[in-house]
């Protein structure tokens, strides 16, 4: 384990942050926009979401570069920009961290198929690598590589990342399958924590998918799987459309009130996902803090 993962868990479990994309079209952000580009366009909207997270007591941050490797900023007319938009996405996230805070920085899914044969192997360590190096530049604490599906994908960023030198998080989502503990590829969190370890990541663990209910199990079994560090990011329950938007009925009490679960599973780093937000991360540190939340609804 990387010694800064090692301190950053030894007073206890880490409250880490909530949604980003949720919030950023709270602020404007048009449905199929570019998020990532914002850190360049409308930088202190970002700083707000990160700054928000902060004072709601997370002592990890993630950064708004979610969608930027070359392919996915590709789409947007925006592969020339990678670097500057990871680095700033870090800068961003640090100056809304100051002190009070570490930043993991965000690497998500390339888009891209590689069992399809869109991309060679290559091709996606190098993309992986510019990214997680311009966040590093950026001055990012860690890296997190999230929402992946595709082992293979996913050993391929860790080891890009690790080039960096910084620690590593490495999460798949288990969404899939007839008990929803599988990726969209099949595989089973037993063997998610083996490639990832064998990767090398530092930090290993789940995010998305589900509501966080669904997630006690998979945590207990990665705990099973791996003495690794275990970061956990579950969503604000599946969402619904009402009346044509997209609304989680989840409430930040309902969800906090499954955290002890999760910490006796196993959980080092604690937080939410897609419909969470500062409330829902105050709620949650509430309980990391040893008070309660009203029972599950």
């Amino acid at each position: 384990m990387h010694e800064s993962i090692a301190e950053l868990i030894a007073e206890g479990p880490v409250l880490t942050d909530g949604a980003w994309g949720t919030q950023m079209q709270a602020r404007g952000l048009a449905v199929g926009a570019c998020p990532d580009e914002w850190n360049l366009s409308n930088p202190q909207a970002v700083e707000e979401v990160a700054k928000a997270y902060v004072d709601a007591g997370s002592r990890v941050i993630i950064t708004n570069t979610f969608g930027a490797t070359s392919f996915c900023l590709a789409r947007h007319g925006l592969a020339d920009k990678v670097v500057q938009i990871n680095r700033a996405g870090a800068e961003i996230s640090k100056r809304a961290a100051g002190d009070r805070a570490k930043v993991f920085a965000s690497m998500g899914p390339s888009g891209v198929m590689l069992m399809m044969g869109d991309v060679t192997p290559d091709q996606l360590r190098d993309a992986f690598a510019v990214q997680a190096q311009a966040l590093a530049e950026g001055g990012a604490d860690a890296l997190v590589i999230e929402t992946m599906s595709d082992p293979a994908e996913a050993r391929i960023a860790v080891e890009a990342a690790r080039t960096t030198g910084l620690p590593v998080v490495a999460c798949m989502v288990f969404d899939s399958g007839k008990d929803h503990d599988r990726t969209m590829m099949g595989t089973t969190p037993e063997e998610a924590a083996r490639t990832l370890e064998e990767a090398g990541a530092d930090c290993i663990g789940s995010n998305c998918g589900k509501g966080i209910e669904g997630f006690l199990p998979i945590c207990r079994r990665l705990r099973e799987a791996t003495d690794r560090p275990l970061w956990i990011k579950a969503n604000a329950g599946l969402p619904k459309v009402v009346a044509g938007e997209t609304v989680y009925t989840q409430t930040p009490d309902g969800f906090a009130s499954h955290v002890p679960g999760l910490l006796e599973a196993g959980a080092s780093f604690v937080g939410g996902c897609c419909g969470t937000t500062p409330e829902f991360i105050r709620a949650v540190g509430t309980v990391l803090k040893g008070g309660s939340s009203h029972p599950v609804a």
